[in-house]
């Protein structure tokens, strides 16, 4: 089944860290770039980070620079969302999300955790 499931999400205090684990089954994630999305209760989804396929290029939203790190193990098919220095603006649901593009046979699809 292709799917992505993400674990590592909890409670903590102000200043604290958190780090999210994003595996893929069902397909494999070293040939996709991933996206790490937030979204808060009557706004809009927010990109916080993303990370190429090969893991040699990443970009974030300013408004976690310098506090959030993302990564990947292609080995072990998981990209990782390590969150520091916490804050109260920063809680709220994150999502892995990663889209498929076939060009051989003209397809796209989307998955997300």
């Amino acid at each position: 089944q292709v799917q992505l499931v993400e674990s590592g999400g909890g409670l903590v205090q102000p200043g604290g860290s958190l780090r999210l684990s994003c595996v893929a089954t069902g397909f494999t994630l070293s040939s996709y770039a991933m996206n790490w999305y937030r979204q808060a209760p009557g706004k809009a989804r927010e990109l916080v980070a993303a990370i190429t396929s090969a893991g040699d290029n990443t970009i974030y939203a300013d408004s976690v620079k310098g506090r959030f790190t993302v990564s990947r193990d292609n080995s072990r098919n998981t990209a990782y969302l390590q969150m520091s220095n916490l804050q109260p603006r920063d809680a709220t649901v994150y999502i892995c999300h990663v889209t498929r593009i076939n060009r051989g046979q003209g397809t796209r699809d989307t998955v997300s955790s």
